[in-house]
This record gives structure tokens, sequence and C-alpha cells, in this order.
């Protein structure tokens, strides 16, 4: 998709992929969907630094060497940019990274996208749109995980934390890389680490790494991903107090009525009130079917 597309056109272009049977597909040990914040508050300069990290990061032998040490030898990668509710392009369709060429062609894709902000942070359409993109894709993997990554809140859209839960009940692990330093046009919340983690992040050894600025990106984001596709849990990093566990609670079956939200470990700051929570007054967006 080469431009920002409505979340009802988006959502039938996906829909209407054809999906390969369980014999045709190809075994992954990860799935993984890269979703990044282009909202307004990225401005260009900032959006490359992104980019450029994410770039950077599946160039580096670190992430390269355990990628090839996991049982298959290589993951199923997509990347995703989005901003308000509908907004998004995927400008780097599924693909392979098991060796050295395999991750410059996913940085050449990636460098090939001219840089373009929308304005809206929906995280809740981000989510949404991620988990819809493992139903199309020709890979099965081991594991299945969403990295998203951001400089604000959920101000548009609907409920943050019913997509997160939703995709939590479909086995998706949320991982989240908030980016704290940021102006974010007014939408900016106090602690956007202690945010993720309520509000965004989920599933199995679900974790929050955040990045102080757009300039320490990079770093943070090589961290997350080895982390991620080696499969470390936050409990094998516990030296690391920069890496923030999520702690769930089992997780919500569609249709099993509340989300099960998150067990917090003190006194929650934002939760459940995820959604433009730097509001005066508190507010939770609706769930589909609400209106």
């Amino acid at each position: 998709m080469s431009h920002l597309v409505p979340a009802a056109l988006a959502v039938a272009m996906l829909l209407s992929a054809s999906v390969p049977t369980a014999a045709q597909q190809t075994r992954v040990d990860l799935e993984l969907v890269i979703a990044v914040d282009i909202s307004g508050s990225v401005d260009y300069c900032e959006g490359r630094l992104q980019r450029q990290g994410y770039i950077d990061a599946f160039r580096n032998p670190k992430l390269l060497e355990v990628i090839r040490n996991g049982r298959h030898g290589r993951i199923a990668v997509t990347y995703v940019e989005w901003a308000g509710w509908g907004l998004f392009r995927q400008t780097v369709p599924w693909m392979v990274v098991g060796d050295a060429q395999s991750a410059d062609a996913f940085g050449c894709t990636v460098e090939r996208w001219a840089f373009q902000s929308w304005q809206g942070t929906s995280i809740s359409g981000a989510l949404d749109v991620s988990r819809r993109l493992f139903s199309v894709n020709p890979f099965q993997g081991d594991r299945r995980v969403i990295d998203v990554s951001g400089d604000g809140p959920n101000n548009r859209g609907l409920s943050v934390t019913y997509f997160r839960d939703l995709a939590v009940a479909e086995g998706i692990t949320i991982n989240g890389l908030p980016i704290l330093a940021s102006q974010g046009f007014g939408n900016v919340v106090a602690e956007l680490d202690v945010y993720y983690k309520e509000c965004a992040i989920g599933g199995p050894g679900a974790f929050v790494i955040a990045a102080q600025n757009f300039e320490t990106f990079a770093e943070a984001i090589l961290r997350k991903l080895i982390l991620e596709v080696a499969d470390i849990r936050p409990s094998d990093v516990q030296r690391h107090p920069e890496v923030i566990a999520a702690q769930f609670l089992q997780p919500g079956r569609p249709g099993a009525g509340a989300p099960q939200g998150p067990l917090l470990d003190a006194p929650p700051k934002y939760y459940p009130y995820c959604d433009s929570p730097n509001n005066n007054r508190p507010t939770i967006f609706p769930v589909p079917g609400d209106f």
C-alpha cells in the first residue's frame, strides 16, 4: 500500500487476501509485526531516526546470529506505519529474514519509502491491523509478536484495551517501545512506559523497553528485537530494570465478557482509563458494538 488508507478499505483489503493452508505455510521461529508510530508529533527527522533504528538493527550481526540460532533459523517480519484510526500503510510486506542478504533486503525496502506523518495516535487501530496481518501471511510461526512503538497514548478510534485483550486471546504477544521525550502535540502522558505496561502490552512474556528519546531509539530497538527473537522472558533479564514486564491474568476468550486486564503490582496510574488519559476527564473509548 503506497498511501495511508481508511479503516473500512484497509480491513477489506486484508481479509480479501488468500490464506494458504497449513501444509503450504513456511515454518518460522517467529511471526513479527513491527508497528511504528508516524503520527503528527513525529517530525521528519524523528521518523527517519525510527526507520534507521530498525534498518540498523536488522543488519546488526548480533541480531542475525540470534535469528540463525533459532530452531528454524529464520523469522517472518512485516513493517507497518500507523497514525490515527484506520490510517496505516504496510511499507514492508511479509518476508523471511534468515541471513545477511534477506536482512539487507528488509532494510532496503524500509529505506525506499518517503516519510509521511499523519494526524492522530490510535494504538487501538495499530493493534487491530497488526493482529489481522497474522491471518493473511504464508507462514506458520512458533510464536506471534506485535512490536509497537510510539510517542503518545491512544487518542483516536476505539478502546485500546479491547484490542489488546483480543490479540492476547488469539495467542499474540504485544511488546512496547515507548519514546519518552516527545512534545506529542499536547498528547503526552507523564510516564508513557507505565502507560504502555498498563494499557498496551500483553501476552506471554510481554515487556516494555523505553527509549529516552528518538536519538536513543536505535539502541533500544536492537535490544528489544534480540529479546523478542531469542524469546527471552523478562524474568530472565531481572538485572536490567529498564525492562518492564507485563503481568497478566489468564488471557480473555473472545465473547467471554469483560477483558481480563493487567494484574498490576502497584495501584494503576492509567488503567482502566487508557484512552486520551491526559484529558481532565478520564476516558474509556467504545468497543465494537457499542455504537
